[in-house]
């Protein structure tokens, strides 16, 4: 089978490798994506489509993973481009915003698979799963069958797998936002020092906070996006969302970070910016 990604960045281009990996040969495009896009896709051995409508012209089953605010947009190209097979959207979207996109999809012919991914780029199996949804997630599941990525498909309602992914992701990456905030206020009012000393007693569960932010910063550009579409997930669900609208803009004072490795004055200093 041929399989399309959009496109391959550091998650997309793992996803991709358990489909070669099963088997598959992957398309990508390489019209305006970057020489570490080409780098990564020309190392795992995928196949350049050139352009988004040759991609669209050859593979039957397109994956889409892509930073948040480009979801919505990258549909409608594919659709644009006269796109008629299996669509999978990976991306990390509230599930008002998932199902918008079904609708467009399925409206043109498109069989829609919703998709979540909780964990790290995967190198070995049990490490990062993929949660699908909808009534085509059976069809795809079996391209992903070699792994490392683990797949679950856990329901027929496109949606689903992407509130999975919303209400992981607003534990995870908004407590590291909460513990950012926490450090930055400490250290404009000058008791950082003494917060690290608290952290560090035996029993407390703040000795690797510092460590969470710097490994946060250089992906702070992607999850700025990320809070807010969990900012609507909780909204949608009847819970307040001005947390995650918060946890949004610690990571947008973050975002010149983007590849970076910071140290963690950088990192104080970009919050008081």
């Amino acid at each position: 089978m041929r399989i399309g990604i959009l496109h391959p960045g550091e998650m997309g281009s793992a996803v991709a490798a358990t489909v070669r990996n099963s088997g598959h040969e992957v398309f990508w495009v390489s019209e305006g994506r970057s020489h570490r896009s080409r780098a990564r896709a020309e190392s795992a051995g995928f196949t350049d489509a050139g352009t988004l409508a040759h991609l669209c012209e050859t593979c039957s089953v397109i994956l889409s993973v892509c930073p948040p605010e480009f979801a919505s947009s990258l549909a409608d190209q594919v659709l644009a481009n006269g796109f008629g097979g299996t669509y999978l959207d990976a991306n990390a979207i509230s599930p008002p915003h998932k199902q918008e996109i079904a609708a467009r999809m399925q409206a043109s012919g498109v069989r829609f698979v919703d998709g979540g991914i909780i964990g790290l780029p995967p190198k070995a199996r049990g490490q990062t799963w993929l949660y699908l949804s909808g009534e085509h997630a059976d069809s795809i599941a079996c391209v992903f069958e070699a792994g490392p990525l683990e797949v679950e498909i856990i329901g027929a309602e496109a949606g689903k797998a992407s509130a999975l992914k919303m209400c992981y992701a607003a534990q995870n990456k908004g407590s590291i936002a909460l513990l950012t905030a926490v450090m930055g206020a400490a250290d404009r009012m000058g008791v950082l020092e003494e917060l690290r000393r608290e952290w560090a007693r035996p029993g407390r569960a703040g000795g690797q906070t510092e460590a969470h932010v710097l490994r946060a910063a250089p992906k702070a550009w992607r999850w700025s996006a990320e809070m807010h579409e969990i900012a609507a997930t909780l909204e949608a669900a009847g819970m307040p969302p001005e947390f995650h609208q918060a946890a949004a803009e610690i990571y947008e004072r973050l975002r010149e970070f983007k590849d970076a490795s910071p140290s963690i004055e950088e990192v104080l200093k970009k919050l008081h910016s």
